[in-house]
């Protein structure tokens, strides 16, 4: 691989390696420069460029990471498409994560250009979820590294798939004493159910005893004879010692106390144990919080028929700190998914802001201001609503009702934002929280943008392509960023999360690796009318061209 400046009448086959303005084009860097790439290059006077050009016995980057991908998935994984040299490893279904470290290690340490990420061992990961990324560094690497790595992982073994969650009968045995409220009781129980129909599993029978020894052997023997293949037991009073009044009942049945206590906190005095094939969680009482807890990551392996042993439970430690911190991280959302619905499938919402106070309209609400007899923001409406978007959402604030009264002949979804004086950013984080989780992309429409049409709009959404990187779709005029943007639903929690009065502009900027521009002809794109001189400019505009 040879890398360096080329003259650009030799270029044609190479990669670019910085991405360039050509005209009002963006030749973005990892781009194979084609002859009518090298004729522009010519035109725009660009001399040379710095670019990359393969050898013979070299790989392409998205090669090299397709084939490394390929040989690092076991069971229940399958790839995703490769752009920009990565390439994810996508869960098939619910599960955990099942991974041979070592392994991962060895092919990390056989060359720098070899990056592979995955989740934490044993996180629970949802359908759809990225387990491991591939990502080959360089824009091409030699095919007898790629060649190592996939004898490393034949010889030692696929070192990442996935443990699927298999349906499990569960029961639930709560024990009581004069301290404990009957309303607990039931909140436990609640909280629990949640639990397991989380995990695809069932709480097929639920118990409720006094905290002795006697009443709780009793009390599984019924859950012997129910068929439940796991058993949760929430004690009244947390189990204290392996004499203490679960363990004594567990044996009197014939079973065994396996393990008795938990490096996670919530989750200390927990009890792995058994009676025959039935496992028994022995619970503190933390565990009738809905909160992370050690149980849930022991009740997880034994869902998806992970065999649990006493070393097991010893070494969770390490990230075993749960307690007072308020949120755990979510498995890693996708860069490129595989399994995404078709083009023509998609379920596209065009969110229209409409919240604002006019500020540099002085006392005139601009959204309402009559352009051709009609509100302008119910332009950008009429737009959305002739284009290939399955819902409009209207996000309103200043002057809620004359907003949505001036919008009643149109068949739009509004959510108010309350916030709507502390900036855009309030408007966006309303809109983000009332999407369904179905939503695959969201075209962000300003309401003083009365010159956009459908046909930009379907522009954009011809363009959306998340398999391919293209995840923000923002329309050009003459090489500048206009409105409206089309972002992947893979941004939705963190624009819910943006602050200040400049929206998610700072997004595209962080994320050029996944942007696709669309050229528009029309400087539409650009013009947004929040002064009266802009309103007064357009309106003149319209006159003359009538």
């Amino acid at each position: 691989m040879k890398f360096g400046n080329l003259p650009v009448d030799e270029a044609a086959g190479a990669i670019l390696a910085h991405s360039l303005k050509v005209g009002t084009h963006t030749f973005r860097k990892g781009r194979t420069l084609s002859d009518d790439d090298v004729a522009s290059l010519a035109d725009a006077q660009i001399d040379s460029v710095v670019a990359v050009r393969l050898e013979e016995n070299d790989l392409h980057e998205n090669d090299a990471a397709q084939r490394l991908a390929k040989a690092i998935a076991g069971e229940n994984l399958s790839l995703s498409a490769t752009a920009t040299g990565r390439c994810n490893l996508v869960a098939n279904a619910d599960g955990l994560a099942s991974l041979d470290a070592n392994t991962i290690d060895t092919l990390n340490l056989t060359n720098e250009v070899i990056a592979i990420s995955t989740v934490a061992p044993y996180r629970q990961v949802n359908k759809g979820d990225v387990v491991a990324t591939v990502k080959i560094i360089t824009f091409g690497v030699a095919k007898s590294i790629i060649e190592e790595c996939e004898k490393i992982a034949l010889n030692a073994g696929a070192p990442v798939s996935l443990a699927p969650f298999t349906p499990k009968k569960i029961g639930l045995l709560q024990t009581k004493l004069p301290i404990l409220r009957d309303s607990l009781i039931k909140k436990a129980e609640d909280v629990t159910n949640s639990r397991i129909e989380a995990l695809g599993s069932e709480l097929l029978y639920t118990a409720e005893c006094h905290h002795d020894a006697d009443n709780i052997y009793m009390a599984l023997l019924t859950f012997m004879s129910s068929e439940c293949e796991i058993v949760l037991v929430l004690g009244a009073s947390a189990i204290a010692d392996r004499g203490d009044v679960l363990p004594a009942a567990i044996e009197r049945c014939g079973g065994r106390v396996e393990h008795f206590g938990l490096p996670v906190d919530p989750g200390n005095l927990m009890l792995l144990g058994s009676i025959g094939p039935m496992k028994i969680l022995g619970l503190p009482g933390s565990a009738r919080s809905p909160r992370l807890h050690g149980f849930d990551w022991v009740l997880q392996r034994l869902v998806a028929d992970i065999d649990v042993k006493a070393e097991d439970l010893m070494r969770i430690g390490v990230g075993g700190l749960l307690k007072d911190i308020p949120s755990r991280p979510l498995p890693r959302t996708t860069a490129v998914q595989s399994e995404r619905p078709a083009q023509m499938d998609r379920n596209i919402v065009a969110i229209i802001l409409g919240a604002g106070q006019s500020r540099r309209m002085g006392s005139v609400n601009k959204l309402l201001a009559e352009i051709d007899g009609k509100p302008m923001i119910s332009h950008v409406v009429s737009a959305a609503k002739e284009s290939k978007v399955d819902r409009i959402l209207v996000v309103s604030g200043h002057e809620q009702e004359r907003l949505q009264s001036a919008l009643s002949n149109y068949d739009v979804d509004f959510v108010h934002n309350p916030d709507y004086a502390e900036g855009l950013s309030t408007s966006l984080s309303c809109a983000m929280g009332a999407l369904d989780d179905d939503i695959d992309a969201a075209v962000i429409c300003l309401g003083d943008m009365p010159g956009i049409s459908a046909e930009y709009i379907n522009a954009l959404i011809n363009a959306f392509n998340p398999d391919t990187g293209r995840q923000i779709c923002v329309p050009t005029f003459n090489g500048k960023w206009g409105n409206p943007v089309l972002w992947d639903q893979r941004f939705f929690s963190t624009m819910q999360n943006v602050s200040g009065d400049v929206g998610a502009r700072h997004l595209i900027g962080e994320h050029q690796d996944v942007l696709y521009e669309v050229p528009i002809e029309d400087n539409a794109v650009l013009t947004d009318l929040d002064t009266p001189a802009a309103l007064a400019a357009h309106l003149a505009e319209r006159k003359s061209n009538n």
